[in-house]
């Protein structure tokens, strides 16, 4: 999958760590995604470097038009986190590839789970198999502020 065919009319997305535009993406996640406002880029940078990464490119002008980040032990958990779609290319279907993509790359790693948090896109990720968490009063959080 480092060069996966087109997967979208047009795109194609690509685990190679060196495509990835990280100026890009630290300015997608740090200007207009809700929960990384404000996040720098040095932090953007090292959660990159400990993270799978997918990109999404067009395929004629190679220009990155989305980004996933994937934390995982590749052995039992993943977390699926800074999903971003450029606004220009939004309701073409690309986020939900990427994420098809991304959930078909981490299966064979027999994982038990992949978790994820959202605001807003419950419908995009129920599609793909998601869903609410059986039993939430199992889970906890440690929260820094």
């Amino acid at each position: 999958m480092a060069d996966a065919p087109p997967f979208a009319e047009g795109y194609e997305i690509s685990i190679d760590p060196g495509r990835v535009d990280a100026e890009l993406v630290h300015r997608w996640l740090s200007e207009d995604a809700y929960w990384a406002l404000g996040r720098s880029r040095e932090k953007q940078d090292r959660a990159m470097e400990g993270s799978l990464n997918f990109g999404v490119y067009e395929v004629v002008s190679g220009e990155q038009v989305a980004y996933a980040r994937v934390v995982t032990d590749r052995a039992t958990f993943a977390w699926l986190c800074d999903v971003y779609v450029d606004p220009s290319v939004r309701g073409k279907g690309i986020g939900t590839a990427l994420v098809a993509a991304v959930r078909e790359r981490l299966r064979p790693y027999g994982l038990r789970r992949i978790l994820l948090a959202t605001h807003d896109a419950h419908g995009v990720y129920a599609q793909l198999g998601f869903a609410p968490l059986e039993k939430p009063d199992q889970w906890m959080a440690l929260v820094f502020e």
